[in-house]
């Protein structure tokens, strides 16, 4: 459902995405693993036709991202990093404006909104305008939005950035729960993320694939990876 070819990605001199190649199966949690400035945000920007690559293709469910960006787009589900949202909204006129974006009115647009509502725990914050919201409600409210129309597709970059252990520990048993007939990708720094919700990691640095295996198999390079800068990562791995 989704596979990536060859993609690139130059900003100016910089290399951001280097010839990255990948496939996700359907039921498959992937987890994105780099430290900061490896170009997992670059990457998941490109999957989800928020940026051109510089060469390379993606496809979702069948669909090249910039041939087809709209079919693409209609079944994919993006929590950006920092989850940008309309700050003078508040938390219900943003589920519903996105509601509508997606084309759902009356009775199935209400529907979908509590439904997202209920999942994410956002039943005490509806009315509150999204400026004034914690940095975790924030991250909850743009992961219902990513979620309201039950997409086959999510990409997710940091979803639990900025919550407390109770709340990852609920996010990560959304995530889990979703996955069984979704593909999932999300991005993380933290290798336990990875072993407690997903079926495969992709560890990449300065744009470059280095490892594709299953959590287990990365358990060895827990600690090394804790405390790995940019220059011995790909040495660790």
């Amino acid at each position: 459902m989704i596979e990536v070819k060859n993609l690139t990605r130059h900003f100016g001199a910089k290399v951001a995405v280097d010839n990255l190649s990948f496939k996700v199966q359907p039921g498959e949690v992937l987890g994105f693993l780099g430290p900061n400035g490896a170009g997992k945000s670059t990457t998941m920007k490109m999957i989800t036709g928020f940026l051109r690559p510089s060469s390379g293709n993606v496809w979702v469910c069948g669909f090249e991202v910039q041939e087809n960006s709209i079919a693409a787009q209609r079944r994919l589900g993006y929590l950006p990093e920092g989850a940008p949202l309309y700050s003078d909204m508040t938390t219900v006129e943003l589920l519903s404006f996105i509601a509508a974006v997606r084309g759902f009115s009356g009775q199935e647009k209400l529907r979908r909104i509590a439904n997202v509502v209920e999942r994410v725990h956002l039943e005490s914050v509806l009315h509150q305008s999204i400026e004034t919201l914690s940095k975790g409600f924030k991250r909850r409210v743009g992961l219902a939005q990513a979620i309201l129309h039950d997409p086959e597709v999510l990409i997710l970059d940091e979803p639990t950035d900025g919550l407390d252990p109770n709340q990852k520990y609920e996010v990560r048993q959304l995530i889990r729960t979703m996955a069984k007939d979704k593909v999932i990708i999300l991005s993380t720094h933290i290798l336990e993320e990875v072993d407690a919700v997903c079926t495969r990691a992709i560890i990449i640095n300065d744009g470059r694939l280095l490892v594709d295996d299953t959590p287990t198999a990365l358990q060895p390079l827990d600690e090394k990876f804790r405390n790995l800068t940019t220059t011995d990562l790909r040495k660790a791995a």
